[in-house]
């Protein structure tokens, strides 16, 4: 029951359920590392839906919570490192025309530009905690050839609570065995993750002006 939940929940959201859910029940914690590190490289792979089924698989004793928790930080990581490098090596213009494909808009990676600018490392740890845009600071720390060492640190210790939270969720909240608490769950998750994500957005827009 709380698969097919936690199925229908994901397939709202992504329209890929059957693909994030195959993967992690087939390859286990190598499908958690390789969905968890195109979700690093800004690509639409949602860690609010992966990381929470890792947890679901390890309250049902599929998976390993710690070992699942590790997979998941060890792609977060080399996702981040693929975007911090391309902005790093790769001119800024020829980055954002290739991220046009992905339907990542210029405008909005010029905000996050001018917030790493103003925050700098604080920047780099806030946005590992806010979702759907918690990626994209990658790019203007490596444009700015932030110091390496900084810049994985923080990025680690963000990512680490962040996978944490979710696989936490999936473990607890998504494990009672109750139809109705468990889409209130997830309705409540949804909303929380929601506004954090808008009042983060309007604060980094508000930092352009």
């Amino acid at each position: 029951m709380l698969l097919s939940i936690l199925l229908s929940v994901t397939q709202l959201l992504t329209g890929s359920a059957g693909f994030i859910v195959g993967l992690v029940k087939q390859l286990g914690y190598l499908g958690i590392f390789v969905l968890m590190a195109l979700e690093g490289s800004s690509l639409p792979v949602p860690s609010e839906v992966v990381m929470p089924l890792a947890g679901l698989f390890a309250k049902e004793g599929i998976l390993n919570f710690p070992f699942a928790l590790a997979a998941g930080l060890l792609g977060s990581i080399v996702g981040i490192a693929v975007d911090y490098y391309i902005g790093y090596f790769v001119e800024k213009d020829i980055v954002y025309r290739h991220l046009q494909k992905l339907h990542i808009k210029r405008e909005s990676l010029d905000k996050f530009d001018i917030w790493f600018k103003r925050n700098g490392v604080a920047a780099v740890f806030i946005t590992r905690l806010i979702p759907v845009i918690r990626t994209f600071i990658s790019f203007p720390a490596g444009f700015a050839k932030m110091d390496q060492k900084r810049f994985f640190a923080y990025s680690i210790i963000g990512s680490f609570i962040w996978d944490t939270i979710l696989m936490s969720f999936g473990f607890y909240a998504l494990s009672v065995n109750n139809a109705v608490i468990d889409m209130a769950a997830i309705g409540t998750f949804g909303i929380v993750l929601y506004l954090v994500y808008k009042i983060s957005i309007n604060k980094i827009s508000s930092s352009k002006n």
